[in-house]
């Protein structure tokens, strides 16, 4: 089944990153194939998040939890995976749930934030998956620069959650400033 898993993560890559196309373009521009493009986005995430939950899922079935969960590479690989999926089913719910409104003031902003980090995690999300099956790229050489040693480090590091928050709180600032504006 290791297969299906490695076939199967490359829909919601191939779409997630369709979407920050999308959802950069849009937040960038107010132009007719911008709207146009963003009517697609909505039922784009959808299918993306099917199938990112479809290659989850299929990934934890994969594998035995013992041994995803006995090397940090593979509880880095997870937990990523988590924040990943995370992350592009609150785009989904936020475009979804605000409509058009969402490219109003701040908040298109906001939304060009998190698919730029929503693809950071999807980037690093693959790297890791890839070293777990013997396929290596530069991404984790650049995750040594900042200290992150891909097979040594299980990371939920101090300066991650930090980091984390520090976003967290920025894009809740921003949404809400861009709310109080808006009256």
């Amino acid at each position: 089944m290791a297969p299906y898993h490695i076939v199967l993560v490359h829909f919601p890559l191939g779409l997630w990153m369709t979407a920050t196309l999308f959802i950069v373009l849009r937040a960038f521009s107010d132009g007719a194939l911008a709207k146009t493009i963003d009517r697609a986005l909505v039922p784009l995430l959808s299918v993306a998040l099917v199938f990112g939950l479809l290659a989850f899922a299929i990934g934890l079935l994969v594998w035995p939890w013992e041994t995803i969960a006995s090397t940090p590479l593979g509880r880095n690989h997870v937990l990523t995976a988590s924040w990943t999926v995370a992350c592009w089913a609150i785009l989904l719910w936020v475009r979804w749930r605000r409509g058009e409104t969402v490219w109003d003031g701040m908040s298109r902003w906001i939304m060009a934030g998190l698919a730029l980090l929503g693809s950071a995690l999807l980037g690093i999300t693959g790297t890791l998956g890839g070293h777990l099956v013997g396929i290596y790229s530069d991404v984790s050489a650049g995750l040594r620069l900042l200290g992150w040693e891909v097979y040594t480090t299980f990371y939920v590091p101090n300066m991650t959650l930090v980091a984390l928050l520090v976003i967290a709180v920025l894009l809740l600032g921003f949404g809400a400033w861009s709310r109080i504006k808006a009256r």
